[in-house]
């Protein structure tokens, strides 16, 4: 007789269940998730996803994972609040590779950030001739230092008193202390040396002599503010520029003096260039130039790190080959001694191959990396792991990729799904969602008109109910019957950053332009590298926007000013009256809206302000009113809701509602006026300052793939949004790989044939509809196939 075989109960937890989701605008989202399989979570950008799974799964998947580790260890770990959830049930470790660029840390490098260098470091250490020292003594971020002097000992009860010395040998240029490059000052630039300070000598944005910096110069004691600088000895010139802050006293007040040198270092370079109002970012593109270091060759080790090699080559030698060469190299290497550590560096280089960024140098900076090349660095610890059962979470890993290399991603997500992991995959690409066993659709809208699952099941079912993701899932863009004219040519000759060879191209003006080409072609060195330094260029990116959580969409648009000013006006009161940040703000939470209680090492508690109800504001500012609305009221609009309250009756105002139409233009009507721009992905960030650029009299725009973020239904907007600026004149030059926007330009530039020094030359250059026919190169391919030619 058969028996027929039970269960375990240990079989039966086979889905992740989220149950009452209230993360951002999640409405009591429930949902139960497939484990061991690859769910695809789709919606327009702003419908909630990224709080599904980010702020939701994953963050409480790494909470409680910190919550297995003791007191000690969790005071060292960032602390992680628990999101607002009913349930989370069968949840398992979570690692989220996510789209955030690397820090920007000039000594931040793809072999700092990805333990290569490490390696190579001992490498290096172990059989390099002559030998200098310790991997240390390999290290850009390790300066040489050493010091002798007495120290006091308590020995039994006897105090001692003994000689000690030390050495460190580091690898760090003293020149330019790892960083590669040197900061030079234009000095004719900050003043002008024929004045004296009263007579307005510097040039510098906000430094008059009317303010405070005018009675901090004046009443320094340092120099005479009568004498021209010209005539200032080599002790006052010296003081004027270089001395370090310092307390003076002036008319019996405490000031701290600080020289022109260290004070713009402070309040301009510590800033987001983007975010600077426009005529300081003109005078820092003037007055500041970064050169390479001439004592190390911008290869930021010293000269004994350099003289040290094996088989002639020394370390900064070897992080600039490009990573596939280095991969040979290194297999070549034949030694006993260290064969688990070049087993480990092999397989490390062999993953940068395989997923798709063996055109990298392990020396190029971390913070020029795009979203996508960082994501898929970040991927690298991951391949090849023997870990089994765990979730991973990717955030759009398609981005930055070509049409040809989202296959190779497909499948590398398809080989973590195939070792028995959980893939949870945030994505807008149809050819990414087509091989996910598992849909959950987001939506209706986005923002407060999102948050609610609309669809979830195969893909089939997507494509079949009609939501906004299903209906969109077959688009496709047609190419253009003609196409515009140029109105002139911008020329580049003999482009030669990174991987380019000389290339010589023209660029046309007065059209959309599109540059395509393989990741790691050479688009954004010849683009960044010879066209976005110009005069007349503007330049919008996805690098992440400076600023605390205090910033929001209303203050980096500048749209507080006008908002601000009018209800001053309507009121009869300051304006200073209507920020969080100054007069107006709630004194018991200072204006953040919330009171911040520090728990050591258990997660910190944001709790609602009591006072103002999180509204930000003193109660008495609150009483102002125009058109019926008070400024939190104001702040917590959607932008759609904000361009109709600002058009007409009683609360126009012109100046805003132009930013705000802007802000719609390029497809965020549903963000919030108030909503912390630190809760903004890489694509609505991109897009955040292209509606601030919108307003500037730039010629030409250069965006770095816009479509980032942007859900299928959303691209035509994005489209629609270009032809109108080209239409107003501009010219537009798009890096892309989508291939709607292939389709709709009027110009295309093809990079290639390959990655690396495989690629950086111009393989193709005209019409959409040309290299269609043509279908000479890989892109060519793709986007015949695409539009059905």
């Amino acid at each position: 007789m058969d028996e027929t075989p039970v269960r375990h109960a240990a079989d039966s937890h086979d889905l992740i269940r989220v149950h009452g989701a209230r993360v951002n605008n999640l409405k009591d989202v429930s949902v139960e998730i497939p484990k061991r399989r690859l769910t695809a979570f789709t919606g327009v950008s702003g419908s909630g996803k990224s709080s599904l799974v980010f702020g939701t799964i994953a963050a409480e998947s790494q909470r409680m994972i910190n919550e297995t580790y003791s007191a000690f260890v969790q005071g060292f770990m960032p602390a992680l609040a628990r999101p607002e959830v009913d349930v989370l049930e069968g949840l398992t470790t979570a690692i989220v590779v996510d789209q955030e660029r690397m820090g920007a840390d000039p000594r931040s490098t793809v072999g700092t950030a990805t333990d290569a260098n490490a390696m190579l470091r001992i490498l290096f250490s172990r059989l390099a001739r002559p030998h200098i020292g310790s991997p240390q003594a390999y290290s850009f971020n390790v300066a040489s230092i050493s010091g002798a002097g007495a120290v006091t000992l308590d020995k039994g009860g006897v105090t001692t008193r003994e000689r000690r010395s030390f050495r460190i040998t580091g690898g760090m240029c003293p020149r330019c202390e790892g960083r590669g490059a040197v900061t030079d000052f234009d000095l004719t630039a900050l003043y002008d040396e024929r004045k004296s300070l009263n007579e307005g000598a510097l040039t510098i944005p906000g430094y008059s002599m009317d303010g405070w910096y005018g009675r901090i110069f004046r009443g320094s004691g340092f120099f005479d503010p009568d004498k021209p600088i010209r005539e200032y000895t080599e002790r006052e010139l010296h003081d004027l520029l270089h001395r370090e802050p310092a307390k003076i006293k002036v008319d019996g007040i405490n000031l701290t003096y600080a020289g022109l040198i260290p004070s713009i270092q402070k309040s301009f370079l510590a800033k987001d260039r983007e975010a600077m109002q426009p005529h300081i970012r003109a005078f820092v593109d003037r007055a500041i130039t970064f050169t390479t270091c001439p004592d190390c060759d911008g290869t930021r080790l010293n000269e004994g790190a350099r003289s040290s090699k094996i088989k002639g080559v020394n370390i900064a030698d070897v992080c600039r080959m490009q990573i596939s060469d280095l991969a040979e190299w290194v297999r070549a290497l034949d030694e006993p001694s260290v064969a688990p550590l070049l087993a480990k560096l092999q397989h490390t280089l062999d993953s940068f191959i395989e997923i798709g960024l063996g055109y990298l140098s392990l020396d190029r900076p971390a913070g020029t990396l795009s979203g996508g090349e960082a994501q898929r660095t970040k991927m690298i610890r991951h391949l090849g792991s023997s870990l089994t059962d765990v979730t991973y979470v990717f955030d759009e890993p398609t981005i930055g990729l070509h049409p040809h290399d989202i296959q190779r991603m497909n499948q590398l997500l398809r080989q973590l799904r195939d070792k028995g992991n959980t893939v949870l995959v945030v994505e807008h690409k149809p050819e990414a969602i087509a091989i996910a066993d598992h849909v959950v659709d987001l939506g209706p809208g986005a923002g407060a008109n999102g948050g609610e699952i609309v669809y979830q099941g195969s893909l089939a079912g997507l494509r079949a109910s009609g939501t906004l993701t299903g209906r969109h899932m077959d688009d496709r863009a047609a190419l253009k019957p003609d196409v515009r004219k140029p109105a002139g040519f911008l020329p580049v000759r003999g482009a030669a950053t990174h991987n380019l060879r000389d290339v010589d191209v023209d660029i046309p003006l007065g059209v959309l332009v599109v540059v395509t080409g393989v990741a790691g072609s050479g688009k954004s060195s010849l683009i960044h590298g010879s066209v976005a330094g110009r005069d007349g260029v503007v330049a919008v990116d996805q690098g992440a926007i400076r600023g605390s959580r205090r910033s929001n969409p209303a203050t980096y648009t500048g749209l507080l000013e006008p908002i601000r000013k009018q209800f001053a006006k309507a009121n009869g009161v300051k304006p200073a009256l209507f920020s969080a940040n100054s007069e107006g703000a709630c004194p018991n939470c200072n204006g953040a809206g919330v009171i911040y209680t520090d728990l050591a090492m258990m997660a910190g508690v944001a709790t609602t302000c009591e006072v103002c109800e999180g509204r930000r504001f003193d109660a008495s500012v609150l009483e102002y009113r125009v058109g019926g609305r008070d400024i939190s009221e104001v702040l917590a609009m959607p932008v759609t809701e904000a361009v109709e309250f600002f058009a007409a009756g009683e609360a126009r105002n012109p100046a805003a509602h132009r930013i705000l139409q802007r802000l719609a233009d390029v497809g965020l009507g549903y963000l919030t006026l108030g909503q912390p721009l630190s809760t903004l992905s890489g694509g609505e960030r991109q897009r955040v300052k292209l509606a601030v650029h919108m307003g500037e009299e730039g010629g030409v725009f250069v965006l770095d793939e816009p479509t980032t973020g942007l859900h299928l239904a959303d691209v035509a907007q994005l489209l629609g949004l270009l032809d109108r600026l080209v239409d107003a004149g501009r010219s537009v030059i798009v890096i892309e790989h989508h291939q709607a926007v292939m389709a709709h330009a009027d110009w295309i530039i093809d990079l290639g044939p390959g990655a690396g020094h495989d690629g950086g030359r111009v393989v193709f250059e005209g019409t959409p509809a040309d290299l269609v026919a043509d279908r000479s190169t890989l892109t060519g391919e793709h986007l015949a196939a695409y539009v059905g030619a």
